[in-house]
């Protein structure tokens, strides 16, 4: 396999900035986040930020299809160039914060897994675009800034334990996988980079009476990290047509104190106080 660098210097490659490029050199890596995708000849991969390529050779020797999402239009070409010998590989040029997994999943009449190196500038926005898309991923293969990660496999009295874990958590089960030094890339960013692993579970955590009532609930319970839950939830825009009684209520029925802050509570905890609060607005 050419290394990176030489494809960076064949083709002139110039990392862009504005889409916060930064290729991966390291080809021990590189295999490492090919193995831990655990790809078979029945998977179908939606691969981010194909960038030049060396990951998407690497898969498409595991897959049964691959389509290498790219932005850069320039490194699209490289894609088509170097990798129009693979006839299991699709380069599709375009935003993946725009990209339709579901069609590709009823093409293939496939779950989808997805695997990529994703630029920091778009971590939070693409974990909540495959939340969106959780009933045709199967699992995903991420590298994303370290601090990223640590936030997403949080678990609860853990500082790093926030909305996004709970978002996630509740509909996959996700683990860090290992990290990966700023030295590894070209141009070398000024953070720590980590992979993850996620799956999509058949069911949630607990069954939600509203996903998007739920989500408004693990916002407000956050919006002042070091204030009481109880005070957090008075506060949200969505609950001024719920009592300060209701809320009390809806607390002790879900078995929680007021007083404890959102970080300390689990992912089923926050399931449960939504569904109760939501049944509440319901009555009202």
């Amino acid at each position: 396999m050419t290394s990176p660098k030489e494809i960076i210097q064949h083709y002139g490659i110039k990392p862009r900035k504005k889409l916060g490029q930064s290729f991966l050199l390291d080809q021990n890596i590189i295999k490492r986040i090919a193995t831990a995708a655990r790809i078979t000849k029945d998977d179908i991969v939606v691969e981010i930020g194909a960038g030049i390529g060396v990951l998407t050779e690497c898969l498409a020797q595991q897959s049964r299809k691959i389509i290498a999402v790219e932005l850069d239009e320039n490194l699209v070409g490289v894609l088509k160039e170097k990798l129009a010998g693979l006839d299991n590989v699709e380069v599709h040029s375009g935003d993946i914060l725009k990209f339709d997994f579901n069609s590709i999943s009823i093409t293939y009449n496939s779950k989808i897994k997805v695997v990529g190196n994703v630029p920091y500038n778009i971590s939070s926005p693409l974990i909540f675009r495959l939340l969106t898309f959780r009933s045709v991923i199967d699992d995903f293969i991420l590298m994303l800034q370290k601090e990223v990660v640590e936030r997403l496999v949080a678990v609860p009295n853990n500082k790093s334990y926030g909305v996004p874990s709970v978002l996630l958590q509740m509909f996959a089960a996700v683990e860090k996988i290992f990290d990966v030094p700023a030295t590894c890339f070209f141009p070398q960013p000024k953070v720590e980079s980590a992979v993850i692993r996620g799956a999509f579970l058949d069911k949630p955590v607990m069954e939600l009476t509203d996903a998007a009532f739920f989500t408004q609930v693990v916002k407000a319970s956050f919006a002042q990290r070091r204030k009481m839950l109880n005070n957090n939830l008075k506060s949200a825009i969505f609950m001024e047509k719920i009592s300060a009684t209701d809320l009390k209520f809806a607390l002790d029925k879900a078995g929680i104190d007021g007083r404890r802050r959102g970080e300390t509570l689990t992912i089923a905890e926050f399931g449960h106080l939504s569904n109760i609060l939501q049944q509440q607005q319901k009555r009202i």
